[in-house]
């Protein structure tokens, strides 16, 4: 085995806690390592049946995670507050991208 190059272990994609409003104003909270393509499953009703019902659903959150176990240990936690708590979530996160948007002077 001496002078052979290992195979690069193929780096797998990120993970992603998401919230996204629905058309009567709940939240849904999901995992994903593809958010664009877990919102087109949603509203393309293919992606939950809590969502399929309340489309058109738009995400208004989302963070990023180390790996599938932390995801999935995020987004128990985020399903336990309370929505006043989510929405404080959503509203601290937008503000933090203006702020990036407004300091950033591309």
């Amino acid at each position: 085995m001496a002078g052979k190059k290992r195979a690069a272990k193929k780096k797998t994609p990120g993970w992603f806690l998401y919230i996204l409003k629905c058309r009567d104003s709940t939240f849904y909270t999901g995992i994903t390592t593809d958010l664009d393509r877990r919102l087109d499953q949603h509203n393309d009703g293919t992606a939950s049946r809590y969502t399929r019902s309340r489309k058109p659903v738009t995400m208004v959150y989302s963070e990023t995670c180390d790996d599938h176990s932390a995801a999935l240990k995020r987004e128990c936690a985020v399903k336990k507050l309370t929505r006043e708590e989510k929405e404080l979530m959503v509203k601290k996160s937008r503000t933090t991208v203006a702020r990036k948007k407004t300091l950033d002077p591309r």
